[in-house]
């Protein structure tokens, strides 16, 4: 079932690249930008998480929190962020394997991995964007700019 604009974002607790518990309602009061990804070290996300950190997360209110979400480890995750140098949350939904992503809508059981979703939400917890992509297409991070500036 996919969440859709107008629903409450399903809650979850996921561990970042550090090992650290993040919950989603414990960022209430900010607005969330949540991102699925297929992979990390791969071209598409490696592209689109360069662009959050380059081009989004430069000029975002203090507002705003920017959670990412894939199927790879933990430890996966740190290497990618050492190496990239990756502030924002990359969070693994591991285990069990992808169910924040099937919470959400955007895991595509044929590849074993969340699709490009991307969901916009407000301090009351409440999905007010939302966009999914195939996994072979890439997001436009313009879009979520916008779409950012456009919540109240």
């Amino acid at each position: 079932m996919a969440i859709e604009v107008g629903d409450q974002a399903p809650d979850f607790e996921l561990r970042d690249q550090h090992g650290t518990p993040v919950k989603l309602s414990g960022h209430r009061g900010k607005k969330i930008v949540l991102i699925f990804y297929p992979l990390a070290f791969s071209g598409v996300c490696g592209n689109e998480l360069d662009a959050i950190r380059d081009e989004l997360i430069a000029d975002m209110p203090e507002d705003v929190k920017i959670l990412t979400v894939s199927v790879d480890s933990t430890f996966a995750h740190r290497a990618w962020a050492d190496q990239k140098g990756y502030t924002f949350s990359l969070l693994s939904d591991f285990w069990p394997h992808g169910q924040v992503a099937r919470a959400y809508g955007v895991f595509d059981n044929e590849k074993g991995c969340a699709e490009r979703g991307t969901f916009i939400i407000d301090g009351e917890g409440v999905v007010r964007r939302r966009v999914v992509n195939p996994i072979s297409r890439a997001r436009d991070i313009a879009e979520y700019r916008k779409a950012l500036t456009d919540l109240p």
